[in-house]
Order: C-alpha cells, then structure tokens, then sequence
C-alpha cells in the first residue's frame, strides 16, 4: 500500500464540490448510521443523506468512492506534544500533523511543554503561523496555567485566550499549589474553557519511574502508587466545587481516580477526562525486561485500573480518548530505565488500539468513535466533530474490516518510540479530509 499527502489550500476554491458516494455515514453524536453519499462545498459539509446522488452524480463534481466504508467526523486528539518551537529533533508541527493525518485525526490541541513555554501570546501566535505554512491538520494550543509551567504565577489567562488558546494547562507538571488551582478554576468558570491538570501529587510520587506494585518490587524501581492521582484529583474536584469552574483530568489511569470523576459528575460539577490507548491495552507487565518504550507519566497500572479505564469509557466517565502522543528521540529512551524520557507516539495508533474495543464486543462502536469524535470538541469548545449540514468539511474514511500489523518504523512521525511494535490491529485510515482538502489516501 502507498500513502499519499498533500497539504491543505487554505485557500481552497469555495466552489469546489465533493462527492462522497457509496459510504457508510456514521455520526456519533445524532446516532445517524446509514449507507449514502455527502456532498462538500469548498470547505464545508453541504449535504448528505441515503438518498443522495442515487440518480448519479452531476457533471462538474469531484466524486470519491468510499466503497462502503464508515465516512465519519474527523477525529480529534486534544493531547499531542508536537515539540515546536525547541525540540524539533524529536517532532515538528510538520511531522507531527502528518502522522496526525495517518491516523485520521484532523485537530489535534498541542501542549505548552514547548521551548519558550506557550504562556505568552507570542508564542501562541507562533504556533498558528507555523501551523498555517506546515501543517496538513487543526492546530489549537494549550497555553500554559502558570509562567514558566513553574506553578506558582498565573498566566494572563484572558489574553492567552483572546489569542486563541482552547484551554490551560502545566502539562506534565501537576498545579500543587492549591491557591494557584483555585485561581485558575474560578477564571475558567469566567472564560468558559477548561483548565486541564496532569494529576500527581509529587510528594507521594516523588523519584518514581513506573507503578508501585509488585513488578515495581521485583525489577527493584522505585513505585508510582494510585494515591498519588487519586489524591490530586480529589483536591481539585474541592476546588471545582468551591469555585464553580471547569476542570479536565489528563491522562487518567487509576481506578480511584475514575470513581472520584464518577462521583463529581454525579454531582453536577463541570467535571471531564480523558483515557490514552495505552492505558486501557497494556499494564504494568509491559516494562519487564526494562522496556523504556513502555515508560510513561501516568505510568502502566495493574489489571484491575487498565478494567476500571475501560469501565469509565462504558459507562461515559470517562469523555474523550486521547493519546498524549510524546515523541522522543532514541537518546532519550535507549538509556537506564530511570533516566529513560516518559513518553510514546501515539497519533497513528489511537485509531485501531480504540477499535479493538469494538472489534473484542467491549463497546458499541457509536461511544468509541464518540471519544474519538464530538466528545473531545465539545471539551474545548470547538464546532468539529460531527456530520452537519454547514459544518467544517473534516472527514476520516476507514476501513473497518482490515487487519494489518503495527510498525513504527512506517510511522510519519519523526520519532519512533511505541511499545506497540508488531501489533495485530483491526481497522485503518484510508482517507483523511481537512476542510475541504484531501491531506492523506492510503491506497
């Protein structure tokens, strides 16, 4: 098979039209399921329905065959390291968003981990110009909840979202300071954007490299324990309470942690999370050998969280499917498992990892392609992620049915480290459609 790219106009002529015939129309969010065709106009989605184009397609009209395969929203990750400005050796927005694009994924919102930080409008303004010259997708930014992601002084968390930030964020570092969480959590009752927090508390997990637990004991690491998350989590659901704002949990991977978002939407609080693929396919058991590809932050848990992460889903406490894809180079993870970087790529995995909730009977395949779709958007208030007459035109074709075998060397990103090497999957991209414009065909 051969993968095609081209990057998006921009500019795209507003009369250009598109016909997507013989397609399974599938939309997560009205239920609608159905074979028939949609119609793009310039870059955005003017028509579809069953019976559309059943007396053929006008001349004049570009026509994409879908031969029966499920056309859906395009996907969303609203989790990515995409490294630029600063580590451009590991990704750029470039690679980064052409690996999104194999992965069907159309808009991704890319963390203020960067080299400045994302905590200056400036720098916000950077991402949106590089993203407009290179990139094949949606780029939005998390900007950055304190300067310096040093948490101990908000951002101008007005301005920064005047600019175009979606959401704030210190990324892989936790707020500790409860005065600068409640601060940030009353301005995003004010703005209407949430404030996403990497759950730890880092004086239960200090010096840890993996979970705490008996492969932790055996292998003679340092243990990461479940109180550390669960602990974080249940201050900043207090603090949600007390100030009425809007709080996200990253990454979340323990059972404790799920019950505490359970109970906080039980109540009513303005309360979401997101799960990575790896946390509801592997455990712990995946670092023996002293694997550094399997290293990350939240790190692998035991069976009974990697159960809980997938009972979150089922049951909707869990929002949205997202895969912190964190490229690095192999300096940075062929070392000792302690100095190892926390991290793997995940945009061109997210997809059949998901699917294999549906193809295993785990989930019906409307809540899994809703994580992956509306859910996310709605999130961090984008009007992406479903199938609507005047929507923006963002389209992943897949074929459901193909079994293919993972290979991180094939990857588009520009750095490799997956633990997923060798996987038999179920399910790939085979078109993705950005606003308009096909970026990527597999054929």
């Amino acid at each position: 098979m051969k993968q095609h790219f081209a990057l998006p106009t921009h500019t795209n002529d507003p009369n250009h039209k598109v016909a997507y015939i013989n397609a399974r129309l599938f939309d997560p969010a009205s239920g609608l399921d159905s074979k028939g065709a949609l119609l793009t106009i310039g870059n955005q989605i003017a028509d579809y329905a069953p019976t559309l184009f059943n007396g053929g397609v006008p001349e004049g009209i570009e026509v994409v065959d879908c031969k029966g395969h499920l056309l859906t929203p395009g996907l969303l990750d609203i989790q990515v390291h995409f490294r630029e400005p600063g580590q451009e050796h590991k990704e750029t927005i470039a690679t980064g968003s052409r690996s999104a694009a194999v992965g069907g994924v159309t808009t991704v919102v890319c963390m203020p981990n960067t080299k400045p930080v994302i905590d200056d409008i400036s720098v916000v303004a950077f991402i949106f110009r590089r993203a407009r010259e290179t990139s094949y997708i949606n780029v939005h930014p998390y900007a950055a909840i304190s300067k310096g992601m040093k948490g101990q002084e908000i951002t101008e968390m007005g301005l920064l979202m005047e600019a175009g930030a979606v959401g704030f964020t210190d990324d892989g570092l936790p707020v500790m300071n409860a005065g600068v969480m409640r601060k940030a959590l009353a301005y995003s009752k004010e703005f209407g954007i949430p404030v996403a927090q990497h759950a730890e508390d880092l004086n239960l997990s200090c010096g840890s490299c993996m979970n705490e637990g008996k492969i932790s004991a055996h292998l003679g690491l340092p243990g990461y324990p479940n109180a550390a998350e669960a602990v974080m989590v249940e201050r900043d659901i207090i603090l949600t309470e007390l100030t009425g704002g809007r709080y996200h949990v990253l990454h979340i991977s323990t059972a404790e942690a799920i019950d505490a978002v359970r109970r906080a939407k039980h109540k009513g609080l303005r309360v979401t999370c997101e799960a990575a693929p790896h946390h509801f396919t592997l455990t712990e058991e995946a670092v023996l050998g002293y694997r550094t590809f399997s290293k990350m932050n939240p790190p692998l848990r035991a069976e009974k969280d990697r159960l809980a992460v997938i009972e979150g889903l089922k049951d909707g406490t869990i929002d949205a499917i997202a895969t912190d894809h964190a490229p690095h180079d192999e300096e940075n993870k062929r070392v000792p498992f302690t100095s190892a970087a926390n991290g793997i790529v995940g945009l061109e995995t997210m997809l059949p990892l998901s699917l294999s909730l549906y193809h295993k009977g785990i989930m019906p395949l409307r809540d899994v392609m809703a994580a992956m779709t509306y859910k996310p958007a709605d999130i961090i208030n984008q009007p992406v992620g479903r199938l609507k007459k005047g929507a923006r035109a963002d389209l992943t074709l897949i074929d459901l049915d193909v079994k293919w075998t993972l290979d991180p060397k094939q990857f588009a990103s520009k750095s490799l480290n997956s633990p997923f090497d060798d996987w038999e999957v179920q399910g790939r991209t085979i078109r993705t459609v950005v606003g308009g414009d096909t970026v990527y065909v597999l054929d």
